[in-house]
């Protein structure tokens, strides 16, 4: 079975998407919107930590644990598929304990859909 998620990989996708819609929380940016050469069946979405955050193990850590509450999420909410997203985490991610960050992240995915 192929995966239903898939990440943004050319720079243009990203320059488009962070002048789209976005929404901030204290653990992370989402950035949001309509892509033109989008497949409508697959959820576009990256995941990005600055270096600013620390070493590559960090940086990892901080990916996993979001990408660990996208696979939930999408069994939970119905997201929109004709949206990208680019999520930008921020270093109170490392801090702060993974049920805190996880309700705050599916009340913003509400929120856009």
């Amino acid at each position: 079975m192929k995966s239903k998620i898939l990440a943004l990989s050319k720079k243009e996708e990203f320059k488009n998407l962070l002048k789209q819609k976005k929404i901030s929380n204290k653990y992370v940016t989402i950035f949001f919107g309509n892509l033109n050469l989008k497949e409508n069946n697959r959820l576009n979405i990256s995941f990005v930590t600055k270096k600013k955050i620390g070493n590559a193990i960090k940086r990892n850590k901080i990916k996993r644990r979001l990408k660990n509450i996208l696979n939930e999420m999408v069994k939970k909410i119905s997201l929109k598929f004709n949206y990208s997203y680019l999520v930008i985490a921020k270093p109170t991610m490392l801090d702060n304990d993974f049920a805190k960050i996880k309700e705050t992240l599916f009340q913003d995915f509400k929120k856009i859909g």
